[in-house]
C-alpha cells in the first residue's frame, strides 16, 4: 500500500532542487524523493527552474497536477546554482531545508539521515553529503580535489567536499548568510561563522541520468579565489555577539 500524500498545509521539511534543462531527469528523482520521505515527514518539493529552455518546466506542470507538495519557482534568466537554492529557500515552508541537484547524481536515499541529523542536533546549523565513490571525470575530480584542498586550508571548515548538492540545514540559519554567487560552496565556513556545529553524512555518488553539467566547479578562477579572499575576511571580523536581554519599565 502506498503512503498518503504529505500535507503542504505545515511542511516541517521542504526539499529545494535547482534544475536548468533537466527535462528528462524530472520525473525518476521526484518518484525517488517520495520514496526516501513519504511517511516520514510533512514535506514540500520546490523545483526552481534556473531559466530552462528545454521542457523542464511543462514536465514539472505535469506532475504538479499529480502531487500537491510540488512547487515550482521560475527564474527568467538563470542566475546560477546560488541564486536559485536562496529562491527555493526564501520561499520554504519548512523549519529544515534539504538540497540536493537535479541531475540524478545524488541519491535522494541519503535525505533522511541528512534531515535527521539536523533535527536532533540542538546545535547543528548543517548536515554536508560528503561523496565517496566519486563518478565524475578523473579532471573534475582532481579540479574538486584542489580547490577543496585550497579551501580547507585557509578557512579550516574541516569540510573535504563543499561542492556535494546533498545538503539539509536550518532556514533560519541560511537566511543569516550574506549571499553572493558560490555560497553554496562556503556553508559549512559561513554556518560555523554563526556558532553552528557542522555534521557530515558519507553520501554514494552515482552516474547522471541523462543530459550534460549545467553547473560547474570554481569555472572562473579569478572569482574563485576572490570568493575565498572575502569568506577569510568574513571569518576574521566576526565578534561573539553578546548576551541581549530586554529591560523592562
Amino acid at each position: 500500500m502506498s503512503s498518503p500524500q504529505p500535507s503542504v498545509s505545515q511542511p516541517s521539511v521542504s526539499i529545494v532542487v535547482p534544475v536548468r534543462n533537466e527535462a528528462d531527469n524530472i520525473v525518476p528523482l521526484i518518484e525517488e524523493i517520495g520514496a526516501a520521505l513519504d511517511g516520514r515527514w510533512a514535506y514540500e518539493i520546490i523545483y526552481v527552474n534556473d531559466g530552462s529552455t528545454d521542457a523542464t518546466g511543462e514536465r514539472l506542470g505535469a506532475i504538479m497536477k499529480q502531487r500537491d507538495n510540488l512547487r515550482q519557482l521560475r527564474h527568467a534568466r538563470s542566475g546560477g546554482q546560488s541564486a536559485a537554492v536562496r529562491s527555493g529557500v526564501r520561499a520554504a515552508r519548512g523549519a529544515i531545508v534539504a538540497t540536493l541537484d537535479g541531475d540524478g547524481q545524488n541519491n535522494p536515499a541519503f535525505l533522511p539521515d541528512l534531515i535527521a541529523a539536523v533535527e536532533n542536533g540542538s546545535k547543528v546549523g548543517l548536515a554536508a553529503g560528503q561523496r565517496v565513490g566519486r563518478k565524475d571525470t578523473g579532471f573534475k575530480k582532481f579540479q574538486s580535489r584542489v580547490a577543496n584542498g585550497v579551501r580547507n586550508a585557509i578557512l579550516k571548515d574541516g569540510t573535504r567536499d563543499t561542492g556535494c548538492g546533498l545538503k539539509a540545514f536550518r532556514r533560519e540559519v541560511f537566511l543569516m548568510m550574506p549571499y553572493f554567487d558560490g555560497l553554496h560552496r562556503f556553508l559549512p565556513a559561513l554556518v560555523r561563522r554563526e556558532g553552528y556545529e557542522i555534521a557530515y553524512v558519507d553520501v554514494i555518488d552515482r552516474p547522471r541520468r541523462s543530459g550534460v553539467s549545467n553547473y560547474g566547479f570554481f569555472d572562473r578562477l579569478w572569482i574563485g579565489i576572490m570568493d575565498l579572499v572575502g569568506v577569510w575576511w568574513l571569518i576574521r571580523r566576526k565578534k561573539p555577539t553578546p548576551a541581549v536581554t530586554e529591560v523592562k519599565a
